[in-house]
């Protein structure tokens, strides 16, 4: 249903009843749940398929609410100033007051908390007045959703309430910085690049474990479409279909280019809506132009490599 403030009031009774809502954020959609209860957050993680050592990320109205529950350094404070509310996530020593459920903490000794920028959720986030469990809102690994339509088509029925705010603008998920360590480590980029963060902060690229994930989007397998993707495509089969990028010399019946005219922030807005469109093509696979290692574009290929590795591991 449309997000207005009658369908907002709506959301927060349900959200404070332990009921699970679908909103949108700047990044994708998330589903939602009170992060202090345990019931709902397992909701969660039963809607979604999701397996129980993968933590969630809590969202919160601002860095007020944020220091109830995390410890912050001079680190955690100067990033929350350059880039809260927005696409940016903090791994952060759980505060003694943290309210957070054990569950959504996946047992660990960190929480992980963002304030987003989007209007909508930051509506949902005030009237609540308590944080909200929010990862994406579709099947655990599957392609994230950026339009009420994709939540809808993936987990309409295991969700009370779907708010539309129309496309997200930014289209993937939020850069995650683990602050719990030092130097500060990079654990999954995003829409704020490893570049903006070093402008603030001293950062590095650990190697992560998949087995053991500190937060999300660390799993090797991840994003993933139904069709087989082929990156770094220099040809395309009879049998695919073509994400493109750009223009390039690459043609197939079926094409969707992320940004014709080769902007990385169009390309991430466009990336998860083409890939949905493809992936209902009926196609064998789909070949995916290279895209640029800089900017915006590390975060696009981090999802691209982490969707193509589910044909290796198996679905």
């Amino acid at each position: 249903m449309a997000a207005t403030p009658e369908t907002i009031a709506r959301a927060t009774s349900i959200l404070r009843d332990g009921g699970l809502v679908a909103f949108p954020t700047e990044t994708v959609y998330g589903l939602g749940a009170d992060a202090t209860d345990d019931a709902a957050v397992a909701r969660i993680y039963e809607a979604k398929g999701r397996p129980r050592f993968n933590p969630l990320i809590a969202h919160v109205a601002d860095r007020a609410a944020a220091e109830r529950h995390a410890i912050f350094d001079d680190r955690a404070r100067a990033l929350a100033e350059a880039f809260w509310p927005g696409p940016l996530t903090l791994v952060l020593p759980k505060a003694p007051s943290c309210a957070i459920s054990a569950l959504a903490l996946c047992g660990l000794e960190t929480v992980a908390l963002r304030c987003p920028a989007a209007p909508i959720a930051r509506e949902l986030l005030a009237a609540v007045g308590r944080p909200i469990a929010a990862p994406s809102a579709n099947s655990s690994g599957r392609l994230s959703p950026t339009t009420a339509a994709h939540v809808a088509d993936d987990l309409g029925d295991k969700i009370d309430v779907i708010l539309d705010g129309g496309a997200c603008s930014v289209g993937v998920e939020s850069t995650i910085v683990d602050l719990s360590v030092t130097p500060a480590a990079l654990l999954r980029p995003g829409a704020i690049t490893r570049d903006d963060v070093a402008t603030v902060i001293d950062i590095v690229d650990p190697e992560s474990d998949a087995n053991a994930p500190k937060a999300p989007g660390q799993l090797l397998s991840h994003y993933a479409p139904r069709t087989p993707l082929r990156l770094d495509a220099v040809s395309v089969g009879t049998d695919e279909a073509l994400l493109a990028f750009g223009t390039n010399a690459l043609t197939a019946n079926v094409v969707r280019n992320l940004s014709p005219t080769g902007d990385l922030v169009e390309a991430a807005a466009n990336l998860f809506a083409m890939l949905h469109e493809l992936d209902t093509c009926g196609v064998g696979a789909i070949a995916v132009a290279p895209i640029p290692e800089h900017g915006l574009g590390t975060a696009i290929n981090d999802r691209l490599k982490r969707a193509a590795a589910s044909d290796e591991v198996g679905r």
